[in-house]
């Protein structure tokens, strides 16, 4: 139970600080960038989601 509680404390530290760095991320004008089944999402600072990759970012991908 003591190991249960320390890992739910750590998740709950992690998910925090991952929230916070997206926040700041948008705040400073940088898409967010989420993969899910293997397809990049992007959230971009006005809070549109989409699969087209932001023109800032498409010197940093490499396309095979």
């Amino acid at each position: 139970m003591k190991d249960l509680t320390l890992e739910m404390g750590i998740l709950k530290v992690a998910s925090k600080a991952v929230k916070e760095a997206q926040k700041k991320s948008l705040e400073n004008g940088v898409a967010n960038v989420y993969s899910k089944n293997g397809q990049l999402y992007y959230q971009l600072p006005d809070g549109t989601i989409t699969q087209e990759t932001p023109e800032n970012y498409k010197e940093l991908i490499k396309e095979d």
